[in-house]
């Protein structure tokens, strides 16, 4: 029954590609004979629609979860853009690389060389070495939630926690491979020592996916900050970053929107906004970094110990991920047996 429902996933995963080209190749083609404005926007509103509807394809938390992250946030966001006429999208790309900067959770870019060699990437920082360590912890993690009548609510939270940021390392690793490879290009940094963040702008804003506030920058912040000032820019970013949480989480765990997702990122932007507002004062005390650091992680990790992770919890999240790991595994060995059946006969004539 698993094994069938994963088995089934695949083909869903080649419909929603072969959609998504077609969406992707009409939009194109619409933005490069359409001006920015609302005619362009009435024009690619049914790739906008597409792209909310996706993650009801798929059956699975991985799937529906990276669909809706990739296509209905970050997709629609650029669509909304590309109606403006501006980035990352442009009607003047190649048709693939249109596609993967629609699709894909980063704008892409050129390779860069210095001095005609490529720059020395840090060995801990490489996509092999990410998917290995991910690869390699995410096992035991998902073998843990079997005992997790044992665990106390923070524990569970903890397990939580490290979960989604290695899964998002994963993620983003194995779309940096498949990048590099296919298209002999590179992404863009997407997190950048979170654990050294000194404030909540600095976490937000230059360390922990990136990708997002990349895209709320032209998106929320800037219109919003142009006609009402950079406080309101801030929360208004906060905002829809909470509201597109809930949405996420929708399409994770069917379950209605609490509240909570979007209280915690606006808190975050009450918080960053007030921190702001404290260092323009030039002669207020600030704490030295290696206070700041601390401080700044534990109001990130107790708010979402509070708000965020609890969420998941309520919809079930590990069971769901047991019962997909569990059709992965009997995947892999129906696989096993065919290869097998079929290796035999060959192997028994040598």
């Amino acid at each position: 029954m698993a094994a069938a429902l994963m088995d089934g996933e695949l083909g869903s995963v080649l419909k929603v590609s072969a959609a998504v080209w077609v969406a992707m190749w009409y939009a194109r083609m619409a933005a490069a004979r359409i001006s920015p404005g609302a005619g362009r926007l009435a024009a690619l509103l049914p790739a906008v629609v597409l792209f909310f509807g996706i993650p009801f394809a798929f059956s699975t938390t991985t799937f529906r979860g990276s669909s809706a992250f990739f296509l209905s946030w970050l997709g629609t966001f650029k669509l909304f853009l590309l109606a403006a006429g501006r980035g990352p999208l442009d009607p003047s790309l190649p048709l693939l690389q249109f596609v993967c900067s629609a699709s894909l959770p980063v704008k892409l870019r050129q390779s860069t060389t210095t001095g005609g060699k490529a720059k020395k990437q840090d060995p801990a920082s490489a996509p092999a070495v990410k998917i290995l360590v991910a690869g390699a912890v995410i096992p035991f993690i998902i073998y843990a939630y079997q005992f997790k009548e044992a665990m106390s609510r923070w524990q569970l939270v903890l397990m939580y926690t490290v979960h989604v940021c290695l899964s998002l390392e994963l993620l983003l690793a194995s779309v940096h491979a498949v990048i590099h490879g296919v298209l002999g290009m590179e992404m863009e940094p997407q997190v950048d020592r979170p654990y050294l963040a000194s404030s909540l702008r600095d976490f937000w804003g230059r360390r922990w996916n990136l990708m997002v506030p990349a895209i709320l920058r032209p998106s929320v912040y800037g219109p919003v900050r142009a006609r009402f000032g950079d406080a309101a820019g801030v929360l208004a970013s906060f905002l829809v970053s909470g509201l597109m949480h809930e949405l996420i989480f929708y399409y994770l765990m069917w379950m209605p929107p609490s509240g909570d997702v979007t209280a915690f990122f606006v808190l975050h932007g009450v918080s960053a906004g007030a921190e702001a507002w404290w260092v323009r004062h030039a002669g207020w005390w600030r704490p030295p970094r290696a206070v700041a650091v601390p401080l700044t992680l534990a109001f990130v990790g107790g708010t979402g110990f509070w708000l965020f992770f609890p969420t998941m919890i309520r919809g079930g999240m590990d069971e769901l991920v047991l019962q997909e790991c569990q059709g992965l595994v009997e995947l892999m060995e129906q696989a096993g047996r065919w290869f097998a059946a079929g290796a035999g006969p060959v192997l028994s004539t040598r």
